[in-house]
């Protein structure tokens, strides 16, 4: 609750992103929350301390470490990246290991847990994203074949991978394959047993072992199109679930122009324009330059915009922000900017059930807050209600 005597912060001359449209409004902030001003007008008589003039803008709500190969300095990696992904406009995120082997997911993911954002972490983070090691050894993508696993004995395996107690604490979501031996079973006692979210990909799966996976409460799909079975007209796999007639998945999607062609970001956006979450599947060499670098344990190379694993084809993440999915998205689409800025904020936020706190500016909500012009270009960043610059935001890019 809020201490009435604290100061209260009025952000006003701007459009606000609330109740799936853009309003003029005025945005009030108090103790790191975002405040009814009724009760601060009506009940307490007060008028705001500070007022932030947004100049008529849109308010909505990396840097060379490796989750997974940096595991002496993870701590540094994550106060690093959290702070860069803050400067970039990004104030909350899942920071995402690759397939890995068990010891490194008992040393890293307790240092991968919830954290509130502020000036001093920056972005806060949600909890990880284990992406593996339980996926299809055809759909591997850049992950590396000998971390690969099943899940013959249920739960057992999960515990000896990950360890139950660190999906209970410090994990959001996990991706895995429902086809891989013992994951489609696994999945309703893994949810009942942590409460983590599953997400399908990097699978093979036809649609039948898909739904399955749906209806036994994997509530999303990782990076839609890329490491999964292709889309075909008798069986559409994973895919095919943007077109079924009962409840559909969260989705994520990769708007680079790179992973996903713009007529494919298109076909998902008009199936199931309410699902869409917008992720960059960025890796180490995000804001730095082309070259050689890390992701896990194998060799990638980066030149102009692209990612590859060493001497292949085989694409390797990328090094796109979140503002730039956002514009892209728009430019794939014809999606209006409210639905553009939604896929990056409120459907994130509702596929890990978080809304009421992330992803929106509903009263109570943290007060995460994002300045925009009217091409969304970032113009100010604020996290629990403090402006971040680049004089009070320091980290460092290790290259």
């Amino acid at each position: 609750m809020s201490d009435t005597r604290s100061p209260i912060t009025q952000f006003y001359n701007c459009r606000v992103l609330r109740d799936h449209a853009l309003v003029e409004d005025c945005l009030y902030v108090q103790d790191g929350k975002i405040i009814d001003p009724a009760k601060m007008f009506w009940d307490e008589q007060r008028v705001p301390d500070v007022r932030v003039n947004c100049q008529g803008g849109i308010i909505n709500g990396a840097y060379g470490y490796d989750f997974s190969n940096d595991t002496d300095m993870i701590e540094e990696a994550v106060s690093n990246i959290s702070k860069g992904l803050l400067l970039q406009g990004c104030t909350a995120y899942c920071p995402t290991t690759v397939s890995s082997r068990p010891e490194v997911y008992h040393k890293v993911l307790s240092h991968l847990g919830p954290r509130a954002g502020s000036i001093e972490r920056g972005a806060a983070v949600l909890g990880a994203h284990i992406e593996g090691p339980f996926i299809s050894p055809l759909k591997k993508g850049a992950h590396e074949l000998a971390t690969l696993r099943t899940a013959a004995r249920g739960l057992a395996d999960f515990d000896e991978c990950y360890g139950l107690d660190n999906l209970r604490q410090h994990v959001a979501y996990v991706t895995m394959a429902p086809e891989v031996e013992g994951v489609l079973d696994a999945i309703p006692d893994l949810i009942a047993a942590t409460g983590i979210n599953i997400s399908s990909g990097h699978s093979n799966a036809t649609t039948a072992v898909a739904n399955q996976a749906h209806r036994s409460g994997a509530k999303m799909i990782t990076h839609l199109f890329n490491a999964m079975h292709a889309f075909h007209q008798r069986d559409p796999g994973i895919i095919g679930l943007l077109g079924a007639a009962e409840s559909r998945p969260f989705y994520g999607i990769i708007c680079d122009g790179i992973h996903v062609h713009p007529h494919s970001v298109m076909i998902a956006y008009y199936a199931h324009p309410q699902g869409a979450c917008l992720v960059t599947d960025a890796m180490s060499a995000q804001c730095l330059p082309d070259g050689a670098y890390k992701l896990g344990e194998m060799d990638v190379n980066v030149h102009s915009g692209h990612v590859y694993i060493k001497d292949t084809s085989t694409i390797a993440g990328s090094i796109i922000s979140l503002a730039e999915c956002v514009r892209n998205f728009i430019k794939f689409t014809g999606a209006s900017k409210v639905e553009a800025l939604e896929n990056a904020t409120l459907h994130p936020a509702q596929m890990l059930g978080i809304e009421s706190v992330k992803g929106s500016l509903t009263f109570g909500a943290d007060a995460d807050i994002l300045v925009l012009d009217d091409n969304l270009f970032v113009q100010r960043v604020f996290i629990a209600g403090t402006e971040a610059t680049s004089e009070n935001v320091k980290f460092n890019k290790k290259i």
